[in-house]
């Protein structure tokens, strides 16, 4: 038994997407992983002693998820780790991670600073192919595009069981962070003029907020702030998921419901370009009202190989089966 560090996003985190992307991210590791013992520190605060002792008896460390690289790392520190933190923390991995934003070349510090810390030899796994470019004009080969952990559920197998037909109610996000007050609006209206329920689930601290000041139709019902609270209706409840938060609508895929993503930055546009997830850009708003009127299909192209080969290289007596379904498959 091996200590292995895992660096968590969800960990001081005010946006239930990461709470989303955790729970995939120790699915598949508690899978390829089984005989290790995870150990879990923060990506979103800085780590203390204890955790750079725990990171210095690990094997090696996991960060799981979400657009933590950045080109200037120095300026943009989701993930909170600087020149100091080059001394202990090494041998890290990547898993499902992604860039954030569009942006030009790594800066000088960006590129020491993930030379010193990620694993040299070991396949790194990230979101997209955006942030596969990014990391290999770097000069690091050992990088698989895998898509997100969230999506690897997604089989072809899977995707046939989701309805292509519009369902009686719809579960809606919207992202405060991205306002567009108009086009956010117009979200709104055509979809309670198209279901007989429009329920919102609360992903970020500020979204209530945000919709309260762009529509106050009594109509939209409030699912609470928690991952459980998401899961039982999509879980109870014939309900569709049309929204701007990319996580909630992953969440809603591993439920087999019918999705609908509107982009509002580089995340949910890369990884459609990659594996065929529905999405459309929140200019295209208009494109809302043909999904609620048309069938359409999920038709999801998972990069299987990848993720195989990225899992198969912790196995040493394990079988390398590849990704299995999610728990919250129904």
């Amino acid at each position: 038994m091996r200590n292995i560090a895992l660096l968590n996003p969800s960990i001081a985190s005010t946006n239930m997407g990461d709470r989303i992307i955790e729970s995939s991210v120790r699915h598949y590791l508690q899978k390829t992983l089984p005989r290790d013992f995870l150990c879990e520190l923060p990506t979103q605060d800085p780590i203390g002693p204890k955790g750079r002792k725990i990171l210095q008896s690990s094997a090696f460390a996991i960060v799981g998820g979400t657009n933590i690289l950045s080109s200037e790392m120095n300026t943009y520190r989701q993930w909170k780790i600087d020149f100091m933190d080059t001394l202990t923390m090494r041998n890290i991995i990547l898993m499902g991670v992604g860039w954030w934003q569009y942006q030009p070349p790594a800066n000088a510090y960006t590129r020491f600073l993930l030379r010193r810390v990620l694993h040299s030899k070991l396949l790194h796994s990230v979101r997209d192919s955006y942030t596969e470019r990014k990391l290999r004009e770097m000069g690091f080969d050992n990088v698989l595009n895998t898509c997100c952990p969230t999506t690897w559920s997604l089989t072809p197998e899977h995707c046939a069981t989701i309805p292509s037909r519009r369902a009686k109610e719809v579960v809606m996000t919207l992202t405060d962070y991205k306002p567009d007050a108009q086009r956010d609006r117009q979200i709104i209206n055509t979809l309670l003029a198209h279901y007989d329920s429009v329920h919102m689930w609360v992903q970020g601290t500020g979204d209530v907020r945000y919709v309260r000041e762009i529509s106050q139709d009594p109509r939209i019902r409030l699912i609470n702030p928690s991952l459980e609270a998401f899961d039982y209706v999509l879980e109870n409840c014939d309900v569709d998921y049309v929204g701007t938060r990319l996580h909630a609508g992953i969440r809603a895929l591993q439920h087999r419901r019918r999705t609908l993503i509107v982009s509002v930055d580089n995340r949910a546009t890369e990884i459609s370009r990659d594996i065929g997830i529905n999405v459309i850009e929140r200019a295209d708003v208009c494109q809302v009202q043909y999904f609620l009127e048309n069938e359409v299909p999920m038709q999801i192209a998972l990069p299987l190989d990848k993720i195989k080969r990225w899992m198969s290289q912790f196995y040493s007596d394990l079988d390398a089966t590849g990704p299995t379904p999610h728990p919250t498959s129904r």
